[in-house]
């Protein structure tokens, strides 16, 4: 029997104990157990840079090139805990990156559906996920502010990016009934994590949940000259 990995085990107390220290802004109870068991699972050294490894599992960003990151593990948990997953579901992330929280997602949902800007991070991370066996998750390379409009509508959508606005197009690919985590906010500026939830009759309720800071979500059309 193999024995669990110290760094894993550390990683997991930390999380643990940043939820417990922020439950009285974010509301939220302990995370679920299918969220835990999943970050127990995927391997995190396996989605950050070789040289990079040795802080796989420390509770902090790290850099995975390009300018971007691969978020903390605590808010990894609480993204992917504020969705409420359900096995039956299908869910739309925004920004692939390194794939780590992709291959979260697709240990507790049933199809992963996830739109990269950036083509290097995302041809590498559908790469990971093939030679991790992976197999429900469909990448693609787009603008994330148009979501994946083919695939529409989502039980679930995540942002892993910060937006100065909820774009239009993410709202319309939900599902009522569903729900969407990002977060909201200018770069170098104050964020906002943000879920929206939209009720069976189509209306939408956002709920700020905590501040953050994440890289920021590109609009293509705004970076062509």
């Amino acid at each position: 029997m193999t024995s669990p990995d110290p760094k894993l085990q550390r990683m997991i107390a930390t999380i643990e104990s940043e939820q417990a220290a922020t439950r009285h802004l974010t509301g939220r109870g302990p995370f679920a157990e299918r969220v835990m068991a999943a970050m127990r699972e995927v391997p995190r050294d396996r989605f950050v840079p070789e040289e990079l490894r040795f802080s796989a599992y420390a509770n902090g960003p790290l850099p995975i090139g390009h300018g971007q990151t691969i978020s903390q593990p605590y808010i990894v948990a609480l993204m992917t805990d504020l969705l409420e997953p359900k096995p039956d579901q299908r869910v739309l992330e925004v920004g692939t990156g390194s794939g780590y929280q992709t291959a979260i997602l697709s240990r507790l949902y049933r199809q992963v559906y996830s739109v990269e800007l950036i083509s290097e991070l995302g041809e590498a991370a559908a790469a990971r996920f093939r030679e991790l066996g992976y197999d429900n998750i469909e990448t693609r390379i787009g603008n994330g502010y148009r979501g994946w409009p083919e695939h529409a509508p989502y039980d679930a959508i995540m942002v892993t990016a910060a937006a100065p606005f909820i774009p239009e197009a993410l709202e319309q690919q939900l599902r009522p009934g569903g729900r969407m985590v990002i977060p909201v906010g200018q770069p170098h500026g104050p964020q906002q994590l943000m879920r929206l939830d939209k009720t069976p009759e189509g209306d939408t309720r956002r709920t700020p949940i905590l501040q953050v800071a994440f890289v920021p979500l590109v609009d293509r059309a705004t970076t062509e000259t």
